[in-house]
């Protein structure tokens, strides 16, 4: 039987985002069993903690080879804060390797202004850059919760899908074939959030990057 799976990696904020998914219409069930990732029809892939344990423990519990697996099956994969970060291919946190899910690294927040304070936290609109079934429907008064010491940058700026600005513009959320990553948290993020995971809960799984949104479009 297909079921839409929540990976549990000892990386906590599981139960929210389970709740934020029932709100939406979207039973998940919570999982450490590779099993489970095996017949998934959809793999929500969250996180917060530091890169270097949640990769000992993908690796430990063989659930980074299952994830592997099923996004080369095309099984669409939403990956959320720690998750996005740790689906790149290296982490600053500890000069960690990480899942190489989407080439490129996680890099730690360097300010030339010292009264900006790591983490970066709170409500943060974002620009859509590149258009996608998952971030799609945004309204110009939306936006999403952020905590995070760290940021993507991928290799390919053809997979950035959204930017926010923190000092200056940062990768929010990334997008390719059938993985979608952002590093703000949809279930902490109110009505924006729950209608993000509900469009995820709806996506097929398919991407080509198509014209990039217009320009100077915020969310």
């Amino acid at each position: 039987m297909s079921e839409t799976v929540i990976v549990d990696y000892d990386a906590g904020n599981l139960r929210s985002v389970q709740r934020a998914c029932a709100e939406v219409g979207l039973a998940a069930v919570i999982s450490a069993d590779p099993a489970h990732l095996a017949r998934a029809e959809r793999i929500i892939f969250p996180g917060v903690g530091q890169a270097g344990s949640a990769m000992a423990t993908l690796a430990r519990t063989g659930l980074g080879e299952a994830l592997r697996r099923r996004l080369a099956d095309g099984v669409p994969v939403l990956g959320i804060c720690l998750g996005l970060q740790i689906s790149l291919s290296h982490s600053e946190e500890g000069d960690t390797p990480t899942l190489g899910l989407v080439p490129g690294e996680t890099r730690r927040f360097q300010f030339a202004d010292p009264t900006l304070k790591v983490p970066h936290m709170g409500w943060n609109s974002i620009t859509v850059t590149q258009a996608h079934p998952v971030l799609a429907d945004l309204h110009e008064d939306d936006a999403f919760y952020f905590v995070h010491s760290y940021y993507t940058a991928p290799a390919d700026p053809q997979v950035v899908l959204a930017t926010a600005i923190y000092e200056q513009p940062f990768c929010c959320a990334v997008g390719q074939n059938n993985y979608v990553g952002v590093q703000f948290h949809t279930e902490k993020s109110g009505r924006a959030g729950l209608a993000l995971l509900a469009r995820f809960a709806a996506w097929d799984g398919r991407f080509r990057p198509l014209a990039p949104a217009q320009e100077g479009s915020a969310c």
